[in-house]
């Protein structure tokens, strides 16, 4: 178990998605598994090994004089010497590591012992799970193997299980749906992963078209070559320049290369506990959007994309770091996929009404004033911004936590204001530059709208029904 649950088989805590606490069942041998408990996949050792390996490398890189100078002084004897050491204890930590861990799921939660010297207990219930994600490693690909990762409401890092055989890691993750969503124990490991009807997939050749379509990119690549070229004319020598050019070239290439790399083959799948989303082309993820949990959806417009009719499409999902939903599709299809979402929602009808900001408004934000927008009347709080990439914010008023208005002096002598909404994912909206009596007419109607929104929300947890 890693992640923010509990250590790697380290006697550290549990994290913040659990909670932890002693056994109060009588404590089984050190090493032997209790009833119904289970352990991890035999290839779980070859991961944790890699830690002493880690410290070693962290002590040369804390201090390279003395590493050099002890490289120096280092003979063949002593480095054959040193292998006899190190490799049998990398391999002993990684198989002690694994057999003293074991996890067992019960009717209200998932419970992970480890621990040799120090043991702990971690205890994550399943009332506050809020997606159960399979994801798989390249390497772990190809041995047949995955990660179980969990979001926990309350925490920010996610609990993992690692590794677990393909097949054990999706029953486990039906399992655990399944007990979520309050079906009987005694069912529960026998419903299986639900079936997926497929909503939207990506072709690969039109993610990379419209990536090499995003002004953004090829604005980092200039500013790269620019930056590395001023160094290199103002130093006279090529290895400031170089330097200089490494971070730029690697916000560059996470852009272009690692973005199609990680969103490769992004197929959406709606299915009874949320929509499933896989992707990746060396790196598998397997991961699931309760719709009862998204905040907010934003519907992205890059200047280049819109003769095309393509738009991206983005979320904000409570105690999730899930952030895409679509990374490309054509307007139909998004429409489409968002209304599964967001049930009653047609953003072409949402955008249609949308009313632009007073003209007055280019007083206080010259040309850029033309690319706000707002509307409150239907199912969702839309508010639109920006000429050159344009974005609609959608946030379903049984979301809305909090609503605010905003107005600076220059604003208030223009009658202007800001109405900003809050959500559960600790994020806003802003409705920008909006007439003050439109505004306070808003403040005082959205709890309305947002009570009313409640009653009709669709519920949180999963395969539960109205």
């Amino acid at each position: 178990m890693t992640g923010a649950g509990a250590g790697a088989g380290s006697g550290a805590g549990p994290g913040p998605g659990a909670d932890a606490e002693a056994d109060a069942d009588p404590a089984p041998a050190p090493g032997r598994a209790a009833p119904g408990e289970r352990r991890l996949h035999p290839v779980t050792p070859l991961r944790r090994a890699w830690a002493p390996i880690a410290i070693a490398v962290g002590w040369v890189v804390h201090d390279l004089d003395q590493a050099q100078k002890w490289a120096g002084a280092l003979t063949l004897t002593h480095a054959l010497l040193g292998l006899l050491v190190v490799v049998p204890a990398a391999a002993s930590y990684g198989f002690l590591s694994w057999w003293f861990t074991h996890f067992a799921v019960t009717g209200t939660e998932l419970r992970v012992r480890t621990g040799l010297l120090f043991r702990r207990t971690a205890h994550i219930r399943l009332d506050r799970l809020q997606a159960v994600d399979v994801t798989q490693p390249l390497l772990a690909r190809v041995i047949g193997v995955a990660k179980l990762k969990l979001d926990v409401l309350g925490t920010d890092a996610k609990d993992e299980l690692a590794f677990l055989s393909n097949k054990e890691a999706r029953e486990l993750r039906a399992e655990l749906l399944a007990r979520a969503a309050g079906i009987a124990p005694e069912s529960a490991r026998d419903v299986g992963e639900a079936p997926a009807r497929q909503l939207a997939r990506v072709h690969p050749r039109t993610l990379a078209v419209a990536i090499l379509l995003l002004a953004g990119v090829w604005a980092g690549l200039a500013a790269a070559a620019g930056v590395t070229a001023a160094v290199w004319a103002l130093s006279g020598s090529p290895w400031p320049a170089l330097a200089a050019a490494i971070p730029s070239m690697g916000a560059f290439w996470a852009a272009s290369a690692g973005r199609y790399i990680t969103e490769y083959d992004w197929t959406v799948g709606e299915s009874p506990d949320g929509l499933r989303l896989d992707h990746g082309l060396l790196d598998r993820a397997h991961e699931t959007v309760p719709p009862g949990r998204v905040q907010t959806v934003r519907i992205v417009e890059p200047l280049l994309w819109r003769r095309r009719g393509w738009v991206r499409v983005e979320l904000d999902v409570a105690g999730s770091k899930n952030t895409v939903l679509l990374p490309v599709a054509d307007r139909d299809t998004a429409g489409r996929v968002v209304a599964r979402v967001l049930p009653g929602v047609d953003i072409r009808a949402v955008a249609a009404a949308l009313s632009p900001a007073p003209r007055r408004a280019r007083w206080c934000v010259p040309l850029w004033w033309r690319g706000y927008g707002f509307t409150a009347g239907g199912p969702v709080f839309a508010a639109r911004h920006g000429l050159v990439s344009r974005a609609l914010s959608l946030v379903p008023h049984a979301k809305v936590q909090s609503v605010r208005l905003r107005q600076g002096p220059w604003t208030r002598a223009r009658g202007l204001a800001d109405v900003t909404v809050d959500t559960g994912a600790n994020k806003s909206v802003t409705a920008r530059l909006r007439d003050a009596a439109e505004a306070r007419a808003v403040i005082g109607a959205q709890a309305d709208r947002s009570r009313t929104g409640r009653r009709e929300a669709l519920p949180d947890r999963w395969m539960t029904s109205r």
